[in-house]
């Protein structure tokens, strides 16, 4: 992980300074690093004494982010001309605003400051910081939050710690360079991090339908290109039979990843008679994002996703013809 910069750091205090009130934005659908970064960046701005809104579109279907949807609102307050010239929009853990979803209010126009660590981020200009080395855009907003706010409260520490967590899981996708990680979350365990219960809310009170979902997963699931990828399915009438709260396809993608020489999983959910949603996991070589990206979606490189039209019976041999370029 590559530590911010000063030249960074000012440049966001800089935005800071510049403007009175303050929209905070992360993606649709939110996970756990999401939801973490939007408020690790709230405190830094409470530190400052200036007004602000957090924005999600939801849904908030996993349920260790539930508690947290609350201090979310999908709507954008009501601004005059003047009154949005002088707020400013911070979007993090994505770098479109396309991917904050349906928002009520128009996003647009607002000047805006993207925190982001995807690998297919594509952003120009100063008002960014854009790290694909960091495992989570919560590091990087822990990062800012101790160059402007200082040392975090028990409560802070533990918010953005789960963030971390969650994106890394539980630290397990973490390489060779990734020390300053390590020394970052020590940080927060000093200042009342608690891994045991993040670990614990992180991996508990799963419904118990999703155990019958990955059952369905399992039995679908099926191996191409020579027995290194895994390719499974859910159909609109697995959702409507059972339910769409507390999805587990990283269950899934533990489970195949484990497997002797599988070394991608791809999981496609037909959300509507038109279009799917795509879950893509790999283990080191093999750069999902990019496969990702020629479906319209993107992430990391051993995680990503995306969202496409078509169907699972035309996408799937799609997506195995473009593993079969790469396995």
């Amino acid at each position: 992980m590559i530590i911010i910069s000063n030249t960074q750091i000012d440049s966001f205090k800089k935005f800071l300074d510049s403007h009175e009130t303050f929209i905070i934005a992360g993606h649709k659908e939110p996970d756990g690093d999401c939801i973490s970064s939007c408020m690790g960046l709230s405190y830094i701005i409470e530190k400052i004494g200036k007004p602000y809104v957090m924005v999600n579109a939801g849904p908030f279907k996993r349920n260790e982010i539930k508690n947290y949807a609350e201090y979310f609102r999908n709507d954008i307050p009501f601004m005059t001309q003047n009154e949005r010239n002088k707020c400013g929009l911070i979007i993090t853990d994505c770098s479109e605003i396309q991917r904050l979803g349906e928002i009520d209010g128009d996003l647009k126009g607002f000047d805006t400051f993207i925190i982001d660590h995807h690998k297919t981020a594509d952003v120009s200009g100063e008002n960014n910081i854009i790290d694909p080395t960091s495992p989570a855009a919560a590091c990087l907003v822990l990062q800012l939050f101790e160059a402007i706010a200082g040392k975090p409260t028990k409560e802070q520490a533990n918010t953005i710690f789960f963030g971390i967590c969650t994106d890394t899981g539980f630290f397990r996708f973490l390489t060779d360079d990734s020390a300053e990680v390590f020394r970052s979350t020590a940080k927060l365990v000093e200042a009342g991090a608690d891994p045991r219960k993040t670990y614990q809310k992180m991996t508990s009170g799963k419904p118990w339908n999703t155990r019958k979902l990955l059952s369905i997963m399992l039995d679908r699931a099926e191996r191409h290109c020579n027995g290194k990828l895994v390719v499974t399915y859910e159909t609109m009438e697995d959702t409507r039979k059972l339910g769409q709260d507390g999805r587990d396809s990283d269950a899934f993608y533990s489970l195949m990843l484990e497997v002797e020489n599988v070394e991608a999983v791809v999981f496609i959910r037909q959300e509507t008679e038109h279009s799917c949603t795509l879950g893509l996991r790999s283990r080191e070589k093999c750069d999902v994002s990019a496969i990702a990206q020629k479906f319209g979606g993107g992430g990391h490189k051993n995680a990503s996703g995306a969202s496409t039209e078509g169907r699972t019976e035309t996408l799937i041999p799609q997506i195995i013809k473009e593993f079969s370029k790469v396995l």
